[in-house]
């Protein structure tokens, strides 16, 4: 339950003043929720200064003036095309008062003659005279102090204004209980803190631009309030998976080393560490739950396999599962050729596999007789039963988020888990998002990959790149042609890729193929299988071709306006050509002008193979709202903190989180009690409470 103290804060927003059902649906949208804490979460980027209020005669003009007036005149239009004008005075000078968009009566109702008003808008001078277009403000004298202040500015959507949401989060902060102190005392004193209750009005009063900072001491004190609930609730979850009996896995290593034997390649000393770590965890009475990092290319298929052969030699089963069924029939291609070697059945299941074959894998698959399952995330979610699973590894291109990993742990027999991810991922990444898990990376290429020449080319300098792709396709070269993100729409980029495709159609013939994100799988595989068998040389595409296709031969890569992609996205294309052992090429073509960050992107590119550096540079340039791009939509998006800027308050959270633990694992003390409050706050407490039942 979640404590009464709060319940305030999760009433919705449609209860407050001034909202009502027309508003409701819009402010939601802005504020991405319809609680009232969503209201609160959602803070000003600006101030406007409504101190300044000289006397008119001596008032200047491009300053926001605020102050009393008195009504001389309404000069009405004879057409709307003119601006109806309002003459006051405050007793020094007269002042204009233009309105371009109006209603007559509104404005003399509201205005009448030698009636005093509070105003409140930007002064010009026009022909010498002073003058006021659309005044923000025109309200009764005595909101005149209250008007004289500091005004946030919000961030806005179309029908939202900055005067509606002033009032919704004035009604929003009144709710605000007093809430107990969660955060450690000498803490607070040594950060120089205030109270969270101060933060959060301070941080709706801002006095000046600074303090809509991200490192104002109110932004950084709720930043860790938001960090503290995250790290806490996923320390929580990763409590509750150690304290999960699992089943020790260790397996007689007889199958393992014939794969070793049979390979014709040697493992590096990463794969090997990877391995020890994770042979470790089977071997443990407790359940498995570890993240394995690995950038394009560095051998995590194998490591995943070998993984997999260890419950196998125990006479258990396995399951792989894949984001699309392309990469499920890639990891199927290639472990059948080691399930072979080694004399163990594999098989595979997707939703194209249908009656007799189907039933068929489902029956040997409850009777034991399949070793190891490949498939999609379907694998769980229909009618498959195993007959022993003990190992499950997620190759998660989509990212699923712990909520999701624990209920992953609780299928079956309690099977140990590894989820495999191709992005590297910053350190700050791993702890918001992976931090119920154990983790290792494979931060090493196999020996004899050759680094890719990258090279940043103008767009200009395009029919020279074609002439030299003509050269080196007519030699037997396999190449990508992905073309430019238009922007966050698939027809505009599919417009994109066929224009281009038509344009080297003229060019290259029928060596040329088209796939992209419309296209149904069937076509997408036939094309693929073409470009594998090198029917196609050149592939024109979409970034449907960011993840997962293997083929070792294609050794040249050109990206079309480069400019426009994130690091992440870049790196990911340019590991499509790091599949062989043979030198590649990847062009990143630029358009004009290009801005700082696109030019900073673009080196990085250029003298960096690194993925870990890389996906940390992409967190700096692209700050923590826009991790990694959007294709990894499951990040963490935090409300209030900034990953970019936040870091050591992110570590030390960390920290934080994992000594309140260890000495009250169940948030029993006074400050535990606090912490659960923070818990709900911030809506952590699934975790908490999933912890509590297991």
């Amino acid at each position: 339950m979640r404590p009464e103290i709060l319940n305030p804060l999760f009433i919705s927003i449609e209860k407050l003043k001034g909202i009502g059902s027309r508003y409701y649906k819009l402010v939601a949208g802005l504020c991405q929720g319809s609680k009232v804490v969503d209201l609160l979460w959602h803070l000003p980027i600006n101030v406007i200064d409504r101190t300044y209020g000289d006397p008119l005669k001596y008032a200047q003009s491009g300053h926001i003036w605020t102050g009393k007036v008195k009504v001389l005149e309404h000069i009405v239009p004879p057409t709307k095309k003119q601006p109806y004008k309002i003459i006051v005075t405050d007793g020094t000078a007269d002042l204009t008062l233009n309105f371009f968009k109006y209603y007559k009566d509104s404005l003399q109702k509201g205005m009448p003659l030698n009636s005093y008003k509070a105003i409140s808008g930007k002064l010009e001078i026009f022909n010498s005279a002073l003058q006021m277009n659309h005044p923000d403000y025109m309200v009764s004298v005595d909101k005149l102090a209250e008007l004289q202040s500091i005004e946030p500015v919000y961030p806005l959507c179309a029908g939202v204004s900055n005067k509606m949401l002033l009032k919704l989060q004035k009604q929003a902060l009144s709710l605000v209980p007093t809430l107990p102190e969660w955060q450690d005392e000498n803490f607070l004193i040594k950060q120089h803190f205030m109270s969270f209750n101060q933060a959060l009005y301070m941080a709706h009063h801002p006095l000046k631009p600074s303090d809509v900072e991200n490192d104002s001491p109110a932004r950084k004190r709720l930043a860790y309030d938001e960090l503290l609930a995250n790290q806490l609730a996923l320390c929580i979850a990763r409590q509750r998976v150690k304290k999960q009996q699992g089943r020790s896995i260790k397996g007689s290593g007889l199958l393992r080393k014939k794969l070793l034997d049979g390979l014709g390649f040697n493992l590096t000393s990463a794969q090997e560490r990877v391995l020890s770590e994770i042979f470790t965890d089977q071997a443990s009475s407790y359940q498995m739950l570890r993240l394995l990092q690995g950038d394009v290319g560095s051998g995590k298929t194998v490591v995943a396999f070998l993984t997999m052969l260890n419950a196998v030699e125990c006479h258990m089963q396995a399951a792989i599962m894949a984001p699309t069924e392309i990469l499920a029939k890639q990891h199927m291609e290639t472990m059948s050729a080691w399930a072979d070697m080694v004399g163990i059945r594999i098989e595979l299941l997707t939703g194209k596999i249908k009656g007799k074959k189907r039933q068929e894998i489902l029956s040997d698959l409850a009777l034991g007789k399949i070793d190891i399952l490949v498939g999609t995330h379907a694998l769980f979610t229909e009618d498959v039963t195993f007959k022993n699973l003990s190992c499950v590894v997620v190759d998660e291109q989509h990212r699923f988020g712990v909520n999701q990993r624990l209920e992953l742990t609780n299928k079956g027999v309690k099977p140990d888990v590894l989820v495999m991810t191709a992005t590297p991922i910053p350190r700050t990444l791993v702890l918001t998002q992976y931090g119920d898990m154990e983790y290792s990376k494979i931060d090493e290429l196999p020996k004899g990959r050759k680094p890719v020449d990258t090279r940043v080319i103008p767009v200009s300098k395009l029919s020279e790149i074609v002439a030299a792709l003509k050269r080196k396709i007519s030699n037997k070269t396999r190449a990508y042609w992905v073309c430019p993100l238009v922007e966050e729409s698939e027809k505009t980029d599919l417009a994109a890729a066929e224009e281009r495709y038509k344009t080297l159609q003229k060019i290259f013939g029928d060596k040329v193929g088209l796939v992209h994100g419309k296209m149904k799988e069937k076509e997408k595989d036939a094309v693929m299988e073409r470009f594998k068998n090198g029917d196609i040389n050149l592939l024109v595409a979409t970034t449907v071709i960011e993840v997962g296709v293997n083929v070792p031969e294609a050794t040249i890569m050109i990206i079309e306006q480069a400019e426009r992609f994130g690091l992440a996205q870049l790196h990911q294309l340019r590991g499509r050509i790091k599949r062989g052992y043979e030198a590649s090429t990847c062009i990143l073509l630029y358009g004009y002008p290009l801005g700082e960050t696109s030019r900073e992107r673009l080196n990085i590119m250029k003298n960096s193979e690194d993925g870990f550096l890389i996906a940390e540079k992409d967190l700096e340039l692209r700050g923590g709202g826009e991790v990694l791009g959007t294709r990894q939509s499951g990040f963490t998006q935090f409300r209030l903190a900034d990953l970019s800027v936040d870091k050591d308050l992110l570590y030390t959270a960390r920290k934080d989180a994992e000594l309140i633990l260890q000495t009250d694992k169940n948030l029993e003390s006074k400050r535990g009690q606090a912490l659960r409050i923070l818990l709900y706050l911030f809506e952590q407490d699934k975790a908490f409470k999933t912890y509590k039942a297991g």
